[in-house]
């Protein structure tokens, strides 16, 4: 293509770019919007491949970001399915706890529950079996009726065909290479944009550099993959979570039903070994392979013992007997036969604080009169994407008056 121009570039057709270009179009009524993305389709990465889960918000402390986007995502979506006439699964989640340490922890999500304003219901284990008989609890369980399970990709393609329908221009096969003072270079050419918005997910670090933001950070990609049932095998009535360990982003092997019904074990967080491996040798690039398992050994052999234990229980997820064993600490019936295909693999971005080695575990953006850059649209992104994107639009209208 010649130079285009635009008054607004977002980079990254994910449910974060996308949501955040509907949201533009509506606050700066007239501006020329595009969007440019690598894939030939939006949602073809992360946003395409995650659960569906529109979390409550109650695992968060309430003074993150990610507590209120969640809180206020959730029914923000739930709305969004009525209004749009996209199916949803509103079957609630248990959480449950398998002993004394895990049933005392259930004390700090009732807590976070109350501070984040989340409807949570704390139950005894025969209550908790009214509701799901196969449940294996300690003494009590935490109910919540507003989790739900959505399928991603129709909330994708639905939030595509509206932000088209509002004038946004999308660019797809259309990869960003690099930037210099007023342009961006992309594999078709080059784009003269008043501003950028960076949302490219697992490449959101890279570009943020280009612009001089995020210097110490970068992103890790961690695969989910989720382990479905067969059709014969003995199904639950809601999602199923164990206690999280609070002090690590991912939440444990758990029961979800999809909004189609299916129900499903998972997801990993295992270490992959470049940006986009989702099978073994997939989209390989020797560089990106370099740096990345450099990255990961590092953090593995470094003096964190948490995330070395971590990267070893994930890992042990490969296996399918493995996985349905993580399943048995939480229902009674679960047998190896009754899971007998993996579901397509999706990859988490992980923003790492390269001078502590800790994993960021809220939102984190930078910006300017310029740029602005989502260097963590850290999980549950999906679930808040329309309240983050608003704040985005804020923080964005903000730097430009």
């Amino acid at each position: 293509m010649a130079t285009e121009t635009c008054d607004f570039l977002v980079i990254g057709g994910g449910v974060v770019g996308v949501t955040i270009a509907l949201k533009l179009s509506d606050a700066f009524q007239g501006a020329k919007i595009l969007l440019i993305e690598k894939e030939h389709s939006t949602g073809m990465h992360a946003s395409g491949r995650n659960s569906g889960v529109l979390h409550a918000g109650f695992y968060y402390t309430a003074d993150s970001l990610k507590a209120r986007f969640t809180r206020d995502g959730n029914l923000a979506w739930r709305a969004y399915c009525r209004e749009h006439a996209i199916p949803i699964n509103e079957s609630g989640k248990l959480v449950v706890a398998q002993n004394e340490e895990q049933d005392k922890a259930i004390d700090t999500l009732i807590e976070r529950g109350r501070l984040n304003n989340i409807i949570l219901e704390e139950i005894s284990a025969d209550e908790a079996r009214k509701i799901e008989p196969r449940i294996k609890t300690w003494k009590r369980a935490l109910f919540s009726p507003t989790t739900a399970t959505v399928d991603p990709v129709e909330i994708m393609k639905s939030l595509t065909e509206e932000a088209e329908q509002k004038g946004v221009h999308f660019y797809l096969n259309t990869a960003y290479q690099s930037s210099t003072a007023n342009e961006v270079v992309t594999s078709k050419g080059k784009i003269n944009a008043r501003y950028v918005v960076n949302c490219a997910g697992l490449y959101s670090d890279k570009i943020a550099h280009d612009y001089g933001f995020g210097d110490q950070y970068y992103l890790l990609p961690f695969k989910g993959i989720y382990l479905y049932a067969s059709e014969a095998a003995p199904t639950v009535r809601t999602n199923i979570y164990p206690v999280p360990d609070l002090r690590n982003p991912f939440l444990g092997v758990h029961f979800t039903i999809s909004a189609s019904g299916h129900v499903k074990l998972g997801p990993t967080a295992i270490p992959a070994l470049w940006p986009e491996q989702y099978h073994w040798n997939s989209n390989f690039s020797a560089g990106e392979f370099m740096q990345t398992s450099g990255r990961h050994m590092r953090l593995v052999l470094g003096g964190d013992n948490r995330f070395r234990k971590l990267a070893i229980e994930e890992m042990k997820k490969y296996s399918r007997s493995y996985m349905v064993s993580q399943a048995q600490k939480l229902a009674t019936g679960v047998e190896t036969a009754h899971f007998d295909h993996w579901g397509k693999p999706g990859i988490r971005a992980q923003l790492i604080n390269k001078h502590t080695q800790d994993l960021e575990m809220d939102f984190i953006v930078e910006g300017d009169e310029r740029s602005f850059h989502v260097l963590n649209a850290v999980s549950p992104a999906f679930t808040c994407a329309l309240p983050f994107a608003d704040h985005v639009v804020d923080q964005i209208n903000q730097k430009l008056h």
